[in-house]
């Protein structure tokens, strides 16, 4: 499992359209991806989950991978927020 903790910098926050982009780009990776925040796990490829974390510009996150292509999957990830 890699872990990186990523400060949102998307400045309208994870609304639909900018969440809808970040989950097609996890689905384009094979490993679980999971994003921490305020005591919640939520699946990063599931849109009612990630909205459902009211997340903001500025607010602080643990992205957590485990599998195939992990890494690279953080990275393109956390590029994106």
């Amino acid at each position: 499992m890699t872990q990186k903790n990523v400060t949102i910098s998307i400045a309208e926050g994870l609304i639909a359209k900018t969440t809808t982009s970040i989950i097609e780009k996890a689905n384009d990776y094979p490993c679980s991806l999971v994003i921490e925040s305020n005591d919640r796990r939520v699946n990063c490829k599931s849109l009612l989950g990630v909205l459902s974390l009211g997340l903001k510009c500025g607010d602080e996150i643990l992205l957590c991978a485990d599998g195939e292509q992990e890494e690279q999957a953080l990275a393109a990830l956390s590029a994106m927020l």
